[in-house]
């Protein structure tokens, strides 16, 4: 029996990077409970290098797609290199012949983060006028253009077969969210959905932008911050599973679509039954 709200997407073949850990491997777990095929991409490997020296693997995702009531498969890509991304969707198309729904939640701007300083020092919401460039380019490389780059791998296919959903895992920008490098990143990646799904949406390609609140990621927890994330990463992929069993997905092209507002929408809950209200910054 799936939860309440959590459709069936049995039939459905599904790619999601940046899912060895937080909330790409919710988006994962999150598909597989609908029943879906999972491809799941990341840098991490149990039999590799870890991203950071953290210990989650794609591996391990892969068994919770399974465990979930999906059919998990795990692919090591590097999602900085297009070659790899590229070669990537080729090797997806060629072993299940299409991708219905494709997921970016790659990102590595919190790589290195403690819970109270960056790699360079900088604490969250230090003056960009104090800080390097250096943490900027990274963060925009492994968030928006990591995503820009699944986006032009998985579109071809997309366009030919007339339809499909691409989601960009981002966060809702209506406010400056107190750190500039942080606020660029996402509006940047707002933006591009926004982008994206003006041009895929006369081949009938809905693209759109996924915002969770502040999510209990394993580094979040790690950090002792897990008082102040008030959603699991699993409700995040409750609410892309709904937004892609839904037909009239296609009304909510190039919109940011927030994880709490999908969640009365459609009728799911988080892990533990209870429903977390949207994210409103403070100040």
């Amino acid at each position: 029996m799936r939860p309440p709200g959590v459709p069936d997407l049995s039939g459905k073949v599904c790619l999601v990077a940046g899912a060895s850990r937080g909330v790409g491997r919710g988006i994962a777990r999150g598909l597989g409970e609908a029943g879906a095929t999972v491809v799941v991409t990341a840098r991490s490997s149990e039999t590799g290098a870890r991203t950071d020296q953290r210990r989650e693997a794609l591996e391990d995702t892969a068994r919770e797609v399974d465990l979930a009531g999906g059919r998990g498969h795990h692919y090591l890509c590097d999602h900085t290199r297009e070659i790899e991304v590229d070669a990537m969707v080729r090797w997806v198309l060629r072993r299940f012949g299409r991708i219905d729904v494709a997921v970016s939640s790659v990102w590595g701007g919190n790589e290195g983060y403690d819970g109270v300083r960056y790699p360079d020092g900088a604490a969250w919401g230090t003056a960009f006028w104090r800080r390097g460039l250096a943490p900027l380019r990274h963060t925009l490389e492994t968030g928006p253009l990591a995503a820009l780059l699944f986006a032009r791998a998985v579109a071809p296919a997309m366009v030919s077969a007339k339809g499909g959903l691409l989601a960009l895992v981002s966060f809702g920008t209506d406010d400056y969210l107190g750190d500039l490098f942080y606020d660029l990143a996402k509006a940047t990646t707002n933006r591009l959905a926004l982008g994206v799904a003006a041009e895929l949406g006369p081949y009938g390609v809905t693209a759109l932008a996924l915002a969770p609140g502040p999510v209990r990621t394993e580094r979040v927890v790690e950090a002792g911050m897990a008082g102040e994330a008030g959603e699991s990463p699993l409700y995040a992929g409750r609410a892309l599973a709904a937004l892609a069993g839904d037909p009239g997905i296609g009304a909510m092209a190039g919109r940011v679509l927030h994880v709490a507002d999908l969640a009365r929408d459609y009728g799911f809950t988080d892990e533990d039954g209870t429903r977390p209200e949207r994210y409103r910054a403070e100040g």
